[in-house]
């Protein structure tokens, strides 16, 4: 099996537990790579040369599995590198939250046999796609939410929205969040939206903070293409991807619809989204 490991650069109480984690998977016969800038964290915090092969996230990745070590941004930026190679990725929660992984630090070495041995589910998420007239988008795609967010002025922002071509409504207010099941208990719940259960064919267009009291979350069927122009004082307004701020200019048209690509998550057998809830989000306590 070759499995690379992604991470981040906030992991300095937990060095010696990934590198016993990288030593642990190598001993059991795992051709283990880290990806590039997380291996020269650990080299540049340990104080040792971690001997293990690096990959540079500019290139295709070559494995079988991505393990993420960290909270949700490292596991959303890990979707971004391999997703399009239909890469499982198994999440090993070292944030807060970690509301994307199976397991915890404490569990790796569950993690760890149950990969071995087969032992986990994998589920296929939904991602959203973005585009926007005149701007590039290096990493068009979204796990979580795409977001429509003020820049550079204090005073609300308009967005003309139409759903299948069809006028839908002009959202006023600081902005406005269109998101997957997956992504409903990220900036979504945040901002007064459902939650959804995964698997649900669906996505969701939150309003942030909106200037009439009319205007609601709105749940549409998937195969939607939602098109957004938003119109500011400013010469320019902020387009979030998964957290990724890309700056477009005001009046520019945005296309959102739903990505070919899926991304897929490994989960412990006998997984429920039930479960999460009540354990990561203390839900009905």
């Amino acid at each position: 099996m070759k499995l690379v490991i992604f991470g981040n650069n906030y992991q300095d109480t937990n060095i010696t537990a990934i590198l016993q984690l990288v030593d642990g998977l190598r001993l059991r016969g795992v051709q283990v790579a880290l990806e590039r800038d997380f291996h020269h964290y650990l080299q540049s915090q340990a104080g040792i040369i971690v001997d293990t092969p690096t990959m540079c996230c500019s290139q295709a990745v070559d494995a079988d599995v991505a393990l993420s070590l960290g909270g949700d941004g490292t596991f959303l930026t890990t979707v971004m590198w391999v997703v399009e190679q239909g890469i499982p990725i198994m999440g090993i929660n070292m944030g807060h939250l970690g509301y994307l992984a199976a397991y915890s630090l404490d569990e790796a070495q569950q993690a760890i046999d149950d990969l071995l041995a087969g032992n986990y589910t994998i589920e296929h998420r939904a991602m959203l796609l973005a585009q926007c007239e005149g701007v590039d988008i290096e990493h068009p795609l979204a796990l979580n939410d795409i977001a429509i967010l003020r820049q550079d002025t204090s005073s609300m922002i308009e967005m003309e929205t139409t759903l299948q071509g069809r006028p839908l409504t002009t959202y006023k207010g600081d902005g406005l969040v269109v998101c997957t099941p997956t992504g409903s208990t990220a900036y979504n719940l945040s901002a007064g939206g459902p939650i959804l259960e995964p698997s649900t064919r669906c996505m969701v267009l939150s309003p942030i903070s909106p200037h009439s009291l009319t205007m609601r979350p709105l749940v549409v069927p998937d195969e939607a293409v939602i098109t957004i122009v938003t119109h500011t004082r400013a010469d320019s307004y902020r387009l979030s991807l998964d957290g990724e701020g890309i700056t477009c200019p005001a009046g520019s048209r945005v296309t959102i619809r739903r990505a070919d690509a899926q991304v897929k998550v490994i989960q412990r057998t006998g997984h429920n989204f039930a479960q999460t809830l009540r354990h990561k989000l203390h839900w009905g306590s």
